[in-house]
Parts: C-alpha cells; sequence; structure tokens
C-alpha cells in the first residue's frame, strides 16, 4: 500500500460547511485528488484538552461546538464510522508517549467535519480524532507527528485542522477576504519555512508576529503534526493560500501530494452577524 498524504486545512468559521466558495470548491477539488485511505485521523484544533487521547468508538457523534450560529448548522451531520482498533494503532505507534482510548465522550467536532463535509463528503470513511494536549510543550506536538508517520504506511491519512493565524480579537469584519500586515507577514514566514524546513518550524515562535498571530496555540498546534510528517520527507507545499476578516489565515498544506497546484482562495464564510467573535468558538 503506498504511504498516503498528510494535509493541513485552514478551517476558518463552521459557516463553510454550508457555503459554496473558493475555499470548499478547493477543498472538493482536493478529495478527488486524494487517494482512497484505509482510514483518517484528524488533529482538530476543537479538542484541546489536558491529554492525549484518541477517540475509539464505532460510531462517533457529530459535535456542535460552537454558539450563535443559525439552526441550519446545528441540524448538520457528519456520520462517518469510527475505527476503534485504530485507537490501538495509535497508542502502539507514539509508545513510550500515553495516549487515552476515549469510548464515549467526544467525536468528531466541527474543525473536522467542516472540512471532511467536503473533501470526503459521502462520509463513507472511518474517521478518527485526536486531541491536542494542551498541557504539552509545542515540540512534544512535532515528536508525537514524527512516531504518527508510521500509521501513513498502514494506509492511514492523517489531516491536521486550524488555523495559521487565528485572532478572533482582531477581526476585521469589512475585510471579508483581506489579511492584515501583521498576519501576511507571519503568513508568508511560515510558508517559507513549511516548504524549506518543516522540521524547524518552531521559528515561527521566534517571529516578532507570532504573539498577535497565534494569541492561542490551539488552531496553531495542528500545523505542527503536519510540519512533524513533513520533516520525514521534507516534502511540504502549499495547497491554497488566502485570508478571511482579516486576522484568520486559510493556508492549507499538504505532503506527499503530487499534481495539485496552489490555488488563491476567496470568499470564505463569514461569522454570524452580532455574535462576539469570542464567543462563537471557532
Amino acid at each position: 500500500m503506498a504511504i498516503m498524504p498528510a494535509l493541513f486545512i485552514g478551517h476558518g468559521s463552521p459557516m463553510n460547511t454550508l457555503e459554496d466558495n473558493g475555499y470548499t470548491r478547493a477543498w472538493q477539488k482536493l478529495g478527488q485528488a486524494l487517494p482512497w485511505p484505509r482510514a483518517v485521523l484528524v488533529v482538530s484544533a476543537h479538542w484541546f484538552i489536558g491529554a492525549t487521547a484518541v477517540t475509539a468508538m464505532a460510531r462517533p457523534r457529530t459535535i456542535h461546538d460552537f454558539y450563535g450560529f443559525p439552526d441550519e448548522l446545528f441540524a448538520f451531520d457528519y456520520p462517518a464510522p469510527g475505527l476503534p482498533e485504530l485507537a490501538g494503532e495509535v497508542a502502539e505507534v507514539v509508545k513510550p508517549h500515553w495516549v487515552g482510548a476515549d469510548r464515549d465522550q467526544w467525536g468528531l467536532d466541527h474543525g473536522t467535519w467542516s472540512v471532511l463535509a467536503h473533501i470526503f463528503p459521502k462520509a463513507d470513511l472511518p474517521v478518527v480524532q485526536l486531541s491536542i494536549n494542551a498541557l504539552k510543550p509545542l515540540d512534544y506536538h512535532i515528536e508525537l507527528a514524527g512516531k504518527l508517520n508510521e500509521l501513513r504506511k498502514r494506509g492511514v491519512m492523517i489531516i491536521s485542522s486550524g488555523n495559521v493565524v487565528h485572532n478572533l480579537r482582531r477581526i476585521e469584519w469589512n475585510r471579508p477576504d483581506a489579511g492584515t500586515d501583521w498576519a501576511r507577514r507571519f503568513d508568508d514566514m511560515v510558508a517559507e519555512q513549511m516548504i524549506e524546513a518543516p522540521a524547524d518550524i518552531l521559528k515561527a515562535a521566534e517571529h516578532p508576529d507570532y504573539d498577535m498571530a497565534v494569541p492561542t496555540p490551539d488552531h496553531f498546534i495542528p500545523l505542527l503534526y503536519t510540519a512533524g510528517l513533513a520533516a520525514a520527507e521534507n516534502d511540504a507545499r502549499a495547497l491554497l493560500r488566502g485570508y478571511a476578516m482579516g486576522s484568520l489565515s486559510m493556508t492549507c498544506y499538504g505532503v506527499g501530494i503530487d499534481g495539485v497546484t496552489c490555488e488563491d482562495g476567496d470568499g470564505a464564510a463569514r461569522l454570524p452577524e452580532g455574535v462576539p467573535p469570542d464567543q462563537t468558538n471557532i
């Protein structure tokens, strides 16, 4: 079996689930170009807890982990099956690190299903989520990703979902497709680092715009998993570039993907009107 690709998807607002825009069309096209995996392991910014865990239920529920969005989004269901035996494989390949098996607490959150709804719209592939351990330093996640690389040789596609730049308190409502100067500087630096030396991605934390671009680590850490996977092959490329509302980067990266050129996205879904950004949980 050929080694599976790995992806980082800049997911933005969960409203992208329901919208037809430049980003969702690019995700759909990407899904059509990808090989068919045995299963998908997703690292989502929205399972950010004090432990390293993996979903181990046969039927993970669709979690609507946000506020203030329309009823249509709360009604959305992504009924992909789980794969409990993959949880055991994850625990085995990352030793001596410990990974807990979550059999009944979590499921698939919107960081996962808002993008899989376009990449694999039939929800007919097994999907397993890996939590982000909020108690660990940044280099832990890169090391863990290196150990997870073995799963790609076993037919498992690894998708990370977050945003390189994610500062909800700096949203500019009147600039739906724009990025601020600091957002662009940081996003460009990360793009250069991912392409030239993904193993050294933590140099991004030394960038003068890091604190503005990454006020909290939850959306940035998924990128570290893709960088850790890319480091084994030194093969990462930008697949999609763009911004939303000034302070969100929608950039996506691929590892082990040939024949897919980088596109510019536009029209990313916006947040609901009248809901403060810090209350939306995106």
